[in-house]
């Protein structure tokens, strides 16, 4: 009894976390649900623009105008309650972890969450206006350019996460160092391999078109390099680890 005391006391919290997680998405949606239909205006912006004054978005199922937006409040509601979902996950890991683990896992915590948003708003501003207007350009004549608003949302909630994932990348190259699968020095050396990746990575992740997978691929190559600084600065003895494998 004793033994399965502690598993019990585990699960119990796990549950409190989780029913904590799911009360803050829950408050966040309540908050954006009375705005959802005027947030997806501003959402259908970026193609909106770059439409013919003939044009306009659609919808081509009964109940689209309604669970469109709510949708997006829904998805909108989960992407503004990440940093307290993520603070509710290291919660719950940090006492089984050692002291220079949590200095570690707390900073890639919040980075992974600046970074998140950072690919987001990088794909609404940079990448939206470019893809939509290319789109809209290469239209063959006499075809009328009326998007549904349901398959509209789920290209750019796609979009959004994997500019928001691929855009991890530091905390990934980081955590690979830390966990001694490699070094900045050995990462260094794959630089060209590193390279093709990103574009297979943006083939895979985006649309198929060349304009999002160079914006992709161009900002994930850029943020790898950041990750081989910050493995520098935050796995503590890194460089005598180089030193004594001959890699500097």
């Amino acid at each position: 009894m004793t033994e399965q005391t502690p598993l019990i006391d585990h699960l119990t919290e796990l549950r409190n976390r989780l029913l904590r997680m799911v009360a803050a998405v829950l408050l966040a949606f309540i908050a954006i649900a009375p705005f959802a239909r005027h947030l997806f205006t501003m959402l259908a912006e970026p193609l909106a623009r770059h439409l013919p004054a003939e044009s306009s978005l659609i919808a081509t199922q009964v109940a689209s105008p309604f669970l469109t937006p709510f949708k997006m409040a829904l998805v909108a509601a989960i992407f503004l309650a990440i940093p307290y979902l993520l603070y509710q996950v290291w919660a719950f890991i940090a006492p089984g972890l050692y002291q220079r683990e949590k200095r570690l896992v707390f900073p890639l915590m919040v980075a992974s969450s600046l970074l998140f948003y950072l690919g987001a708003g990088f794909a609404w501003l940079v990448v939206f206006p470019l893809v939509f207007g290319f789109f809209v350009a290469v239209a063959p004549e006499g075809v009328a350019v009326m998007t549904d608003i349901h398959h509209y949302l789920n290209f750019v909630l796609s979009l959004f996460i994997a500019f928001g994932l691929a855009f991890q990348v530091p905390v990934a190259t980081v955590l690979i160092v830390r966990a001694g699968m490699t070094t900045p020095a050995a990462l260094k050396k794959k630089r060209p391999y590193v390279l093709v990746g990103v574009f297979v990575i943006g083939m895979l992740l985006t649309p198929p078109d060349v304009i999002s997978q160079t914006l992709l691929a161009l900002p994930v190559y850029a943020l790898f390099e950041l990750g081989l600084v910050m493995a520098y600065w935050l796995v503590p003895g890194i460089r005598e680890v180089e030193a004594q494998r001959g890699e500097r």
